[in-house]
């Protein structure tokens, strides 16, 4: 059975099996499925079957669509074919089929007249370099020893006084 199978840490394991009708993605509880992260829109995507292609439909997400890194622009529809990654945001999910797949999907790029080169995107699994995480955490931390700072300044003038 066709599927797509998240591949971002956090949400791993969690998997979207595919049918012909539509199924909308998102944020929020009321899509068929949901990505509770932040950089996943309430309505992101659409996406159904169309014989062993998988047709994805943004539906004017925040921070896009991507298929093979490749942003929809909003409201376009593109094809996701098997082993290719969609991205809402910064989730990644891999479609699969369930069919063996004898080699990974290429990309063809004319370099010249009459030149044609094959690229191949290898499917990767390695953990990403999230930046915006980093900070975020480097911001709390922050946040965190200010507020012990102040806090005990304020608990040394409070018992400076009582005395």
């Amino acid at each position: 059975m066709a599927k797509l199978v998240v591949l971002t840490e956090g949400f791993t394991g969690r998997t979207l099996d595919l049918a012909t009708a539509k199924t909308s993605l998102g944020r929020v509880d009321d899509n068929q499925f949901t990505l509770p992260e932040p950089s996943v829109s309430s309505h992101h995507c659409e996406v159904w079957l169309k014989g062993d292609d998988l047709i994805v439909k943004d539906l004017g997400s925040t921070n896009g669509t991507f298929l093979n890194e490749v942003q929809l622009g909003a409201d376009k529809e593109g094809t996701l074919k098997p082993g290719q990654v969609l991205r809402l945001g910064q989730v990644e999910l891999r479609y699969e089929t369930g069919k063996k797949q004898s080699e990974q999907p290429r990309q063809t790029v004319r370099i010249g007249e009459g030149s044609t080169m094959v690229m191949t995107k290898e499917a990767g699994f390695g953990k990403k370099n999230n930046k915006v995480n980093k900070i975020f955490i480097g911001v709390g931390i922050l946040l965190g020893v200010v507020t012990l700072g102040l806090l005990a300044m304020a608990f040394l003038k409070l018992s400076g006084s009582s005395n």
